[in-house]
């Protein structure tokens, strides 16, 4: 199983400036690197403290690829539907391009109703905005002289640059949270699958896996390409079990402050496209810490607690990858790193040699 740290700003000038969260983020990433994890993983949102510092996750993604040699680069994710086409389309390869094919391109749907009203789309819409979007992407990656004509816009013999490094393209994921029928299409299309689900209770979580890899279809021309899936978790690791989930749980508290108070945008908000959706920030208020490391969701403790919930985590999911989560809260840097150092030191070198996926199984990518 390959590991990687997964980066979602929750902070503020009033809990961390900016310049110091990215200051601490390409260190992380440095030490990530030389310690042969496999990811760092950076997602996009706007304007509140629930992702807000990184609009951007390639112009990040680009940072860290000047500062490292091995580890591969993810978008977790861009929200495509905020973009148009070609803008990502030729910003991956630009960037695929500077890191020499480190590129990993995770996509997402977007889901805060804050967002779509900032750019003027409507909600409703963002299935099928989404879908579009993916589709003509992986057509400018793959294709010149590519012209199209939709409801969400025209495009005529266009052809990007550059072109990605990799062949055909960057190795392409997108996150699923909840809807069945979101596993189902990941699966169909022969994308990687971004588990990011920290309500979900265990057995979810695995009859959404099994969708998705029942669905698995490769795409045409690619019949060696595999299912993979990745989940996101946040993990906090001390010395003892009392030391970590007394400090872990206060950070747990604010990051769930942070998502809670992005998701009162759904306090009002209904769409056909996000069913459940309405009323999300009451769900994330009453998930305590206590709860959270019950269900899985959350990965809090000493080293030896920490590789006992890896191994439990595998044995339920078919996993390929975990990303870790290890700055949640604003933390202070010295804290997140000792949580990757001790990972590093006390938790890896248990973990090697352990069958890359659980029960349901299903083979890793094959490049």
């Amino acid at each position: 199983m390959d590991h990687g740290i997964s980066f979602l700003p929750d902070g503020s000038p009033s809990t961390k400036e900016p310049q110091d969260y990215f200051r601490d983020a390409l260190h992380l990433s440095e030490l990530a690197d030389r310690s042969g994890f496999r990811y760092v993983k950076m997602t996009e949102h706007y304007l509140k403290a629930y992702g807000g510092y990184c609009p951007s996750p390639l112009t990040f993604l680009a940072a860290v690829a000047a500062r490292t040699s091995r580890v591969r680069l993810m978008t977790g994710g861009i929200l495509p539907s905020f973009h148009h086409p070609v803008q990502t389309a030729s910003e991956c390869a630009m960037v695929d391009a500077i890191s020499g094919g480190r590129l990993d391109v995770g996509f997402a749907r977007a889901y805060l109703p804050y967002e779509f009203e900032c750019f003027g789309l409507a909600l409703d819409e963002s299935r099928a905005r989404f879908d579009a979007s993916v589709e003509l992407i992986l057509r400018l990656w793959t294709e010149e002289g590519v012209s199209v004509s939709n409801s969400f816009g025209t495009l005529h013999d266009a052809s990007i640059l550059p072109r990605p490094t990799q062949v055909p393209h960057p190795p392409v994921w997108v996150t699923a949270v909840r809807s069945r029928g979101s596993f189902a299409s990941i699966g169909e299309r022969g994308f990687g699958l971004l588990i990011t689900s920290p309500l979900s209770a265990p057995e979810q979580q695995v009859d959404h896996v099994s969708i998705y890899l029942e669905s698995f279809r490769p795409p045409v021309g690619r019949p060696a390409l595999r299912p993979r899936v990745a989940i996101s978790l946040p993990l906090y690791i001390a010395p003892t079990d009392a030391v970590a989930i007394a400090e872990g749980d206060e950070f747990l508290r604010r990051y769930h402050q942070v998502w809670a108070d992005a998701a009162d945008s759904w306090n009002s908000a209904r769409s056909r496209d996000y069913p459940g959706y309405t009323g999300l920030s009451h769900a994330i208020r009453a998930a305590t810490p206590d709860e959270m490391r019950r269900i899985g969701s959350v990965v809090v403790g000493s080293p030896p607690r920490v590789v006992d919930a890896i191994h439990a985590l595998a044995e339920r999911l078919p996993l390929d990858a975990i990303l870790w989560q290890i700055d949640f809260g604003a933390m202070p840097r010295d804290q997140a790193e000792r949580t990757l150092r001790l990972f590093i030191s006390d938790v890896m070198p248990q973990l090697a040699g352990r069958s890359p996926r659980g029960p349901v199984g299903a083979m890793p990518e094959v490049h």
